[in-house]
């Protein structure tokens, strides 16, 4: 699915905030989807020139719905102040959740059909619940439908202790349902095929954690993050996984998470397990005009892939490619990437797949190699290794940090690209205006 480049209306985004990043700590969090959705959304309608009810829709990405907050968009956009007369749907393609409801408000608007969207992502990963074992279901099951006293005594009879084990919903929705690979053995495969080093992928974790710390300390996020407030009265002020004194030698003791003993994968080069929410707004020509405000960026084009799951690091490659071709674009015309920070061996098996002469030959359909990314220009900030990857919400901030980043280093154009796990991915390309 890809939009075609030059066709319909120009795309504006106008503005856009986020939470902070907050690391799930081994029990549910201070806040649900909803919650965060909110705490950043708040801050941001107050600061436009149009009532909340002026959208046309809302949009929400989040994977991990929690059961009192079914259709979270709906839920956000009516405690936004949306009022009861405003559309709002979720949408869900796993990591690339934040990103599609862009993408799917880019379309609207593009088409003609809605002017003021929007858009976003929200997952509270520390949340996600713990489920019963089948057994044990079929167990409760057979209980419920026994009638007569004798036949409630033999089915408490096949009751057996492992079933009070609880199944972690987390781990499983992080396992792929048709190869049974979880997420990080799926990046053990492209450190396998595209031969990254154990000390490679940490040293890229390493640094990643010193961008973000520069970032942080330097105030380049102010303005992009909102501080997010508990029921408890302590402030969240900013993204909180973040290690400034990571270092290889220290990334090193730690052991392969998934492939022992002799994985690359391991919870130091890996995203972390966090909560977060991301909104963007999107705006045609015509809102721009009635509503007097400033566009900050406009969307060139986007791109969905898929291939193999067991290789779905792979999928920036795949959907940004083609992106490329469509503009004309080469790898060195792009200033700035963000490359969602999945597992630091993914992230370095995109590098080496685009400088890799087979893999651009035979799988992207390219005459040779395409190239080298310039490592300055990639996740300049920090990624997902170090703030953490709420799946539903992680496409939407890169998209609203690429144009961030793309300001405060006056350039122009820059794409934010992600994997998807299921073996999909997705890319946006976006010019300041």
């Amino acid at each position: 699915m890809a939009a075609a480049q030059g066709f319909g209306r120009p795309v504006y985004i106008v503005d856009g905030a986020r939470t902070p990043f907050l690391k799930a700590r081994g029990g549910p969090g201070p806040f649900t989807p909803v919650d965060l959705a909110v705490q950043c959304g708040r801050p941001l309608l107050l600061r436009q020139p149009f009532a909340p009810d002026a959208f046309d829709q809302v949009i929400l990405g989040c994977v991990n719905v929690i059961a009192d907050e079914q259709n979270p968009a709906r839920v956000a956009a009516l405690r936004l102040g949306c009022g009861p007369e405003m559309t709002a749907f979720t949408v869900s393609i796993n990591c690339g959740s934040g990103m599609q409801s862009i993408d799917t408000a880019f379309r609207y608007i593009r088409e003609g059909s809605s002017d003021l969207i929007l858009a976003g992502g929200a997952e509270a990963l520390s949340h996600a619940p713990l489920v019963l074992k089948q057994s044990a279901v079929e167990w409760l099951s057979s209980l419920q439908g026994a009638k007569a006293p004798i036949d409630k005594v033999k089915a408490m009879a096949g009751f057996r202790p492992d079933m009070l084990a609880p199944v972690v919903g987390l781990e499983r929705g992080l396992t792929d349902p048709i190869t049974d690979l979880g997420m990080g053995q799926t990046a053990e495969v492209l450190a396998h095929y595209f031969n990254i080093s154990r000390e490679a992928a940490d040293a890229y974790a390493a640094e990643s954690h010193h961008r973000l710390a520069k970032a942080q300390s330097s105030g380049w996020l102010d303005g992009e993050v909102e501080p997010a407030f508990a029921h408890d009265g302590k402030v969240h002020a900013q993204d909180d996984g973040v290690r400034p004194d990571s270092s290889v030698e220290k990334l090193s003791t730690l052991k392969p998470a998934f492939e022992r003993p002799f994985g690359k994968v391991t919870p130091g080069n890996s995203s972390q397990i966090t909560d977060g929410a991301s909104w963007v707004i999107l705006a045609s020509e015509e809102a721009v005009r009635k509503h007097g405000l400033t566009p900050r960026a406009v969307i060139i084009d986007s791109e969905w892939a898929a291939l193999d799951p067991s290789i779905m690091g792979l999928g920036p490659v795949l959907a940004s490619t083609p992106l490329m071709q469509r503009a004309g674009l080469s790898l060195r015309d792009v200033e700035l990437w963000e490359l969602n920070e999945a597992f630091a061996a993914q992230v370095l098996a995109c590098l080496a797949a685009w400088e890799d002469e087979a893999f651009c030959r035979e799988v992207l359909g390219l005459p040779g190699a395409a190239g080298a990314i310039d490592r300055k220009r990639l996740n300049v900030d920090g990624g997902a290794i170090s703030l953490g990857h709420p799946v539903g919400a992680s496409g939407n901030r890169i998209v609203l940090h690429l144009i961030n980043a793309l300001e405060r280093l006056d350039l122009k154009r820059g794409i934010a690209t992600e994997c998807i796990g299921g073996g999909q991915g997705g890319a946006m390309l976006i010019e300041r205006v």
